[in-house]
């Protein structure tokens, strides 16, 4: 990414905050309702005061930990699960019926069979988070391995491989880029489900955190709180992308533009310059009444070169004494 394309995005952030700066210090009324939203200052205040303090920290590491194991069970079991069944007619007659009727669920719903099923609360978050990531990743998975051309299996198996060396060295290379797809929109899930599972049933993280500041109404540690989810967010997203450039660094990567010149004037041959332009010859139009259709022009034939019309015989002129004769 170069200069430019780095300050249009700073430049966009600046502002956004600006814009917010300005309707909250103004109180602005209109169909939106500013005069209770806290300024950036207020929040920019709220957040120095807690960076220096232990429980924030202290919440960023209980929150870093859930998202981090609950996402690993979901890429693991979701990239198994989907190649599984996009590879075996077995795994998805078993499996997929029971997949499909619990995808929709959503994860924060399952909150109370997280209650009644596991023994503490901490880890009845790691399995909503988990929940969440997992679905995304399993669709992707699946759809990536069944778009692998299966010119690439015939090959291996020519060759003399199994169908193990077909899976690892055809099968999964071949469905990364959509399985990266699917963790790169799985650990956004992932970030949304466990600051709502915080919020419920948790005792200690972001979410939590968010929360009791909202009930006892201090909106400037509401926004602190979700300026930390967007920052945590946003850092773990691009990780996964980066982490998947790496892996797939064998892919044609896309070459960047060059900056845009004025066309140079292309050069014209010699033949074409001194050619002279020559208009074509109509013949011209008869002279009509007014009520009469004009008739279309005669077409004019091509003239015969000269090379052609002197190696052409001419015939003698008949007189009329010869006719006579």
């Amino acid at each position: 990414m170069n200069v430019r394309r780095r300050l249009v995005r700073a430049l966009s952030l600046l502002v956004a905050l600006g814009l917010w700066q300005t309707l909250t210090s103004l109180d602005v009324n209109l169909w939106l309702r500013f005069e209770q939203f806290p300024t950036v200052g207020d929040v920019a205040g709220a957040f120095a005061d807690r960076v220096g303090t232990g429980p924030y920290w202290e919440d960023l590491g209980h929150s870093l930990r859930r998202i981090t194991v609950g996402f690993l069970l979901a890429a693991v079991l979701g990239i198994a699960l989907g190649t599984a069944v996009a590879r075996s007619r077995w795994a998805a007659d078993l499996l997929g019926p029971l997949l499909e009727v619990t995808r929709p669920i959503p994860a924060i719903a399952l909150v109370p069979v997280a209650i009644l099923l596991l023994p503490t609360n901490e880890q009845g978050i790691v399995f909503i988070t988990a929940t969440a990531a997992f679905f995304p990743v399993l669709v992707s998975t699946r759809h990536a391995v069944r778009a692998v051309a299966p010119v690439w299996e015939e090959a291996v198996l020519t060759m003399g491989g199994g169908r193990a060396r077909v899976l690892f060295s055809v099968v999964l290379p071949g469905a990364l880029p959509g399985v990266f797809g699917g963790l790169s929109v799985g650990i956004g899930v992932a970030w949304i489900c466990v600051i709502s599972a915080e919020m419920i049933s948790g005792e200690y993280g972001v979410g939590y955190r968010t929360w009791q500041d909202y009930t006892v109404v201090d909106y400037p540690g509401v926004f602190v709180g979700m300026a930390t989810i967007g920052v945590l967010g946003w850092l773990t997203s691009t990780a996964v992308e980066l982490l998947g450039r790496r892996v797939t660094s064998w892919l044609p990567r896309p070459a960047a533009r060059p900056a845009s010149r004025a066309p140079r004037p292309v050069p014209r041959p010699a033949a074409a310059r001194t050619a002279p332009v020559t208009a074509p010859v109509t013949a011209p139009s008869p002279v009509v009444g007014a009520g009469a259709p004009a008739a279309a022009p005669a077409p004019v034939p091509p003239p015969v070169p000269e090379s052609a019309s002197q190696a052409a015989p001419r015939s003698a002129p008949t007189t009329a004494k010869e006719t006579v004769r």
